[in-house]
């Protein structure tokens, strides 16, 4: 029998952002390569990690892979399905199955909405679920992530740091994904509430074998989460090896 493919595959992937000048007549005049032919793969339950130094394209990498922005070029496939081609409906079933929690836990959570209005967006955008079942999957998500659903008619200023993430790795969760793209989730956070952070995202790897695309600069924190490691540098991917491999 063939082999299944890899839950992640990347191949050639490519992400040019314009450079414009002119304030009436705005014309191109020169392209910055982002993202200049990266190709990679995760396996489910796997964490592989991107590095590299900043501006080096490791978050572009992150939001290209799950479309938040569109590849310029290159093959994205989630599952075997090939995700660049999709669109409409079939693009929203497929990023069910892909999430991102994102550096900043201030900036990327609304905070106008209460923490039961965060985690449920998600679900309500879905509309798998009636208003019951989607309030027993919030408290569910709350409890798993280690806040409990007694908080989550409180708004995100009354949390710290590290709370606000917690809730940001509940919504990353809400869909059940299959890949979540952990785009430096503990560098704006204390050293002590980085080690929290890790250890939750390590104990829900190995109960529900999520695989992780983990973008970081800080080698302590690879060097403990990662099975492989690829090493970015001015938009291209250097090397890719085993954790222990790159560290030696």
């Amino acid at each position: 029998m063939p082999e299944p493919p890899p839950l992640l595959e990347v191949r050639a992937l490519r992400k040019h952002f314009p450079v414009r000048r002119g304030f009436v007549l705005e014309r191109t005049v020169g392209m910055i390569r982002a993202v200049d032919d990266v190709s990679f793969h995760i396996e489910a339950g796997e964490t592989l990690a991107l590095v590299g130094e900043s501006g080096s394209g490791k978050s572009t990498v992150g939001r290209t892979v799950i479309r938040l922005e569109e590849p310029t070029a290159g093959e994205i496939f989630l599952e075997g399905v090939d995700f660049r081609s999709l669109e409409g409906g079939e693009l929203r079933a497929a990023r069910r199955r892909a999430q991102m929690i994102f550096q900043d836990p201030h900036a990327s959570i609304n905070p106008r909405l209460t923490v039961r209005g965060v985690v449920s967006e998600p679900l309500e955008i879905a509309g798998e679920l009636d208003r019951s079942g989607i309030r027993s999957r919030v408290d569910e998500l709350l409890e798993l992530v280690g806040l409990g659903a007694r908080i989550s008619d409180r708004y995100p200023h009354e949390f710290s740091g590290g709370q606000r993430q917690r809730i940001g790795v509940a919504r990353a969760l809400a869909l059940s994904p299959r890949l979540i793209v952990c785009d430096e989730v503990v560098a704006s956070l204390d050293v002590s509430i980085q080690a929290q952070i890790i250890n939750l995202l390590q104990e829900l790897q190995e109960r529900f074998r999520y695989a992780y695309l983990f973008i970081s600069h800080d080698l302590g924190v690879v060097r403990h989460v990662s099975d492989r490691v690829a090493v970015m540098y001015l938009g291209k991917l250097m090397e890719v090896a085993d954790t222990d491999e790159i560290f030696e």
